[in-house]
């Protein structure tokens, strides 16, 4: 193996796991499972068949990812936090046909309790904070927080907060990379690394 595994953890055969991943306690991958390189699945992780997840992520202790949940390359999910894959679900009424895909871009960081409403995309870099409930498309770099989620700034790559309204037309730069973002109405892009 090209990853670690706990001796506790369940990798079901025909999993896909990348070189120099770490599955820890009690985590348990399924066989149509793709994980890619350098990712971090913390104690009781659950991995569903139908996801993807993408290089360098870190899934803390305690999150399911469920089936239609796609994690590009370093989605950080903290403890605890929730996703989920059908709108309305009934215990009594099977919906596994009504799955809703939802995609976490690159770099995007999901903090601890939040939880994230199946059929949404969520875009690079965003940052939610802990216990926020989106259940919304969320814009790259943005800062969302509270129930529901609602938009309160803008992130840089790095994690820190920008000095920027949420819309004009500014300029600014990550005050530790000096990283330099452009607002645009209310898109926020990198225009000088």
């Amino acid at each position: 193996m090209s990853f670690f595994q706990h001796e506790t953890a369940i990798i079901d055969d025909g999993a896909t796991i990348g070189d120099d991943s770490r599955v820890w306690h009690w985590a348990h991958v399924c066989s149509g499972a793709q994980v890619g390189c350098g990712v971090s699945l913390g104690q009781n992780v659950f991995v569903g068949n139908k996801v993807t997840i993408g290089d360098k992520c870190k899934i803390q202790n305690n999150v399911s990812v469920y089936d239609n949940v796609h994690l590009e390359d370093g989605v950080f999910c903290g403890p605890s936090m929730v996703f989920t894959n059908v709108y309305n679900p009934r215990s009594l009424i099977e919906r596994k046909d009504q799955y809703r895909d939802t995609l976490v871009k690159k770099g995007a960081t999901l903090g601890a309790n939040c939880t994230v409403v199946c059929g949404i995309t969520i875009g690079e870099y965003a940052f939610i904070g802990a216990g926020t409930v989106v259940n919304k498309d969320v814009k790259p770099f943005a800062l969302m927080v509270g129930v529901p989620a609602k938009q309160i700034g803008w992130m840089s790559q790095y994690g820190e907060q920008l000095d920027l309204p949420l819309k004009g037309h500014l300029t600014t730069a990550c005050p530790h990379t000096q990283t330099v973002y452009q607002l645009d109405g209310t898109t926020l892009t990198v225009v000088e690394e």
